[in-house]
Order: C-alpha cells, then sequence, then structure tokens
C-alpha cells in the first residue's frame, strides 16, 4: 500500500527580522552563561557543569550565526536591487514614446 501524500504546493516561507532574531539570541546564551559563572563549583558538584559549556557554545554558534544572516541578508538585498535594475526608456525624464 503507498503512503498518502497531499499533492498540493508548499506555503511561502516566512520572512521575519532574521538578523535581530539571531542576534537576540546570542546575547541571551551569552548572559545565561555569565549569570552562570559564579556558580561554577556548585555546576561541578552537582554534575551539571554541562550547562555552563552548553551556553558558551550557544553563544559561539550564535556569533557564526549572526555572521550567516547578515551576509544572507545581503545578498537577498543584492539580488532585489539586480532584479530591479535599470529602469525601462519609458521611465527615463525627456524619453519619447
Amino acid at each position: 500500500m503507498a503512503k498518502w501524500t497531499p499533492k498540493h504546493e508548499a506555503p511561502e516561507p516566512l520572512e521575519g527580522p532574521v538578523v535581530a532574531t539571531i542576534t537576540g539570541g546570542t546575547i541571551l546564551w551569552f548572559v545565561l552563561f555569565l549569570v552562570q559563572l559564579p556558580f561554577y563549583g556548585w555546576f561541578d558538584d552537582h554534575g551539571h557543569l554541562w550547562w555552563v559549556w552548553t551556553c558558551l557554545a550557544g553563544g559561539g554558534l550564535g556569533l557564526i550565526g549572526i555572521w550567516y544572516v547578515r551576509g544572507r541578508d545581503a545578498a537577498i538585498k543584492r539580488a532585489e536591487a539586480a532584479d530591479a535594475g535599470p529602469q525601462s526608456d519609458s521611465d527615463t525624464p525627456g524619453a519619447t514614446a
């Protein structure tokens, strides 16, 4: 028996403030790391030291994410500018139709 799959088009992807979202998340990871540092001994004693290093890793990966989404955003803007391209002659002032 074949698996049933719907045959309709996928919706358009949602775009939002991607750079701001990734930046906010990165800041949050670093703040969580800094908040946990004074309790390093407690985390070590209770076997939860990985919590501290997870926050640091999240902040580091967030920095890579910020670099990536800023480049992606710039590429999208360049593509939109290239698609707009030069205006047609009828839009140019002084052109005759």
